[in-house]
């Protein structure tokens, strides 16, 4: 954000411009409080938050992290903890019941109305990672009899409770979701219509125990600005809308992320994780890929006495294993995204290892090409040239070949497909490296 409303506001304080620090702070974004908040003392951040009026203070705590809305909690008052709670949407409580320590979890809750209580309780139930946890029960509701005109009253009297207005979903008197109805679609009906007349029957939608990350497909195929959540009865029990899509599609990419630089995902950013924590979730992956590494050496240790008969042969095994790594990354990336976007189905498995096997061929015999020429001229010796080049055509092969065969793999088996990228999978490659180069050169050395 820009610096200079840091400043404004930091000098306002400072002088005591109580009046022009309320009306400033007005027109600031919520989504940048959290950077303001990081520049004042704790006692100033109590001020400022105070300054805000009720429906900004719940809109601000919101943006905060975790250990800032604690800090908050902590300074605040019951009844201003109540006004927060009776002003954020559900699917943010739940989120703030979820990552609050059990004392603090106790006074909000205290606070909370006994509806809202409930409701909570509900939605805490539903599985990690699923629809249901990500949703919110605060959506616009109509009936499919309803005028147009009825609907802009309904719409009125319950928008501000409401995550959003642009959609509102057509239930029967069990709640049954029968349709859905734009804004823009009321706005440009006659008065006197009826809601019926004017919905969409074919509706996008999701299951309370549908993973969060084929929720985040939806908006992503269909455009939509939010999908409604029903039970097995087809009964409306709640929205997902865009905002809380692009949350988790953050989630899910940074928790891929770590996995595939072989580290235990983390929910704390890189600075709130103590150091103890990333060494954590850090070593186990290393451990695992060290030892496993150990077979790559195992492998050299069977071929000492090619080694020995030609020592030169080392110096190839570094550009062999770096390729065949690089390789199987460029594969894997490819496979994990189309996996993680529905562009490869699993399905057809078979269709994306020919054209990964196509692909490598192509690839294997042009660097085999370049790499002929180089090691000819380099060192005179056509027979070496010729043999770490058909060692290089196979593991460009193996590695694209593994590389689009594990993630799919790895999904079959409901496991993350980033497991299967880049550490583990250069491992397995370079281990699969050495073995052609060697058993290419005893064969052709008579070693």
């Amino acid at each position: 954000m820009n610096e200079e409303i840091i400043k404004e506001v930091i000098n306002l304080i400072e002088n005591k411009k109580i009046k022009q620090l309320r009306e400033f702070l007005d027109n600031i974004n919520e989504a940048d409080f959290p950077k303001i908040f990081e520049e004042l003392d704790e006692e100033k951040v109590i001020m400022v938050y105070r300054l805000l009026s009720k429906e900004k203070a719940a809109e601000v705590f919101v943006e905060l992290d975790t250990d800032d809305e604690e800090k908050l909690i902590n300074c605040l008052t019951d009844r201003e903890i109540k006004n927060v709670m009776n002003e954020i949407f559900m699917d943010d409580a739940v989120d703030l019941i979820e990552e609050m320590p059990s004392n603090v979890v106790k006074r909000i809750l205290a606070n909370t109305k006994i509806e809202d209580r409930k409701i909570i309780n509900e939605l805490l139930k539903y599985p990690e990672d699923t629809a249901g946890t990500i949703m919110t029960t605060e959506f616009m509701d109509l009936k499919e009899d309803m005028t147009v005109k009825d609907a802009f009253i309904r719409i009125k009297k319950k928008g501000l409770r409401s995550e959003t207005v642009y959609n509102s979903y057509v239930l029967s008197s069990d709640r049954k979701l029968l349709g859905m109805v734009d804004i823009k679609s009321l706005l440009i009906a006659d008065r006197q219509s009826k809601v019926k007349d004017i919905m969409e029957t074919n509706i996008i939608k999701a299951q309370t125990l549908d993973d969060q990350e084929e929720i985040v497909k939806l908006f992503d195929k269909y455009d939509v600005v939010a999908v409604p959540v029903v039970d097995k009865e087809n009964r409306l029990v709640g929205i997902i809308t865009i905002d809380d899509a692009i949350d988790v599609m953050q989630e899910e990419t940074a928790e891929d992320f770590e996995v595939m630089a072989a580290m235990s995902p983390t929910e704390d950013s890189y600075f709130k994780t103590s150091v103890f924590t990333h060494a954590k979730n850090r070593i186990v992956w290393l451990l695992v890929l060290m030892i496993s590494a150990m077979l790559t050496g195992g492998i050299i240790a069977n071929f000492e006495e090619s080694i020995s008969a030609l020592p030169i042969l080392v110096s190839f095994i570094p550009m062999l294993m770096g390729t065949g790594g690089n390789c199987g990354s460029q594969s894997s990336t490819l496979i994990i995204r189309g996996l993680a976007t529905d562009e490869i189905p699993i399905k057809d498995w078979a269709k994306a290892i020919w054209k990964e096997l196509r692909v490598s061929i192509i690839v294997g015999i042009v660097l085999a090409i370049i790499n002929t020429a180089r090691i000819t001229i380099q060192y005179h010796d056509f027979k070496i040239a010729l043999v770490v080049s058909i060692t290089l055509v196979f593991t460009v092969i193996v590695a694209k070949i593994l590389g689009c065969v594990l993630p799919i793999l790895s999904k079959k088996l409901k496991m993350d497909p980033a497991i299967m990228a880049a550490p583990l999978l250069t491992t397995l490659v370079d281990a699969t490296t050495v073995l052609i180069f060697f058993s290419i050169v005893t064969t052709a050395f008579a070693i």
